[in-house]
């Protein structure tokens, strides 16, 4: 399916806002501008923080299993009661950032710099905005509001859809 003008789209739902769930969106959003796709990203719940001026993007190895950082020339995961001890959630957000900074991986504000200047149009979910009480003062410029109505729309149009 495509657009009227013959081209094709993706939409994406972004409900986390933490360090690492907060690349794929981007990293697929751009990525698929720069292949010619038209893209939405729609934030909502706790992904709509991904929009603020302001980002304190933190991670936990709480219930990721998977987050096994490369150590003493192995790769070794933290045990889910490690993530009771204060300070843990933010040393494992310190160690990817400077392994992210160290692999010359772009940082989220950097890459969505790029969404926007790709044209990857932005909405925030105002019902979120409401609950959480942010205004549009609180959020980057260039994004839009709308509501589960607008995504609809959006997806119904879309060749791809995906839910991160």
């Amino acid at each position: 399916m495509a657009d009227a003008s013959g081209t094709k789209s993706m939409s994406i739902i972004v409900t986390k806002g933490s360090l690492d769930w907060a690349y794929p969106p981007f990293i697929l959003s751009t990525t698929a501008a720069a292949m010619g796709l038209n893209v939405t990203l729609f934030f909502t719940f706790y992904g709509l923080s991904l929009l603020l001026k302001n980002l304190d993007l933190k991670m936990t190895p709480l219930g990721n299993p998977a987050m096994k950082m490369p150590m003493m020339g192995g790769h070794m995961g933290m045990p889910n009661f490690a993530s009771m001890i204060p300070g843990v959630d933010a040393g494992a957000t310190v160690m990817m950032q400077n392994m992210m900074k160290k692999k010359g991986v772009a940082s989220i504000p950097e890459l969505r710099a790029l969404a926007l200047e790709s044209a990857v149009r932005m909405i925030a979910c105002q019902m979120t905005m409401d609950l959480f009480e942010y205004t549009l003062d609180d959020m980057i410029p260039g994004i839009e509001l709308g509501g589960a109505a607008t995504y609809i729309e959006v997806a119904t149009q879309s060749e791809i859809n995906l839910f991160i």
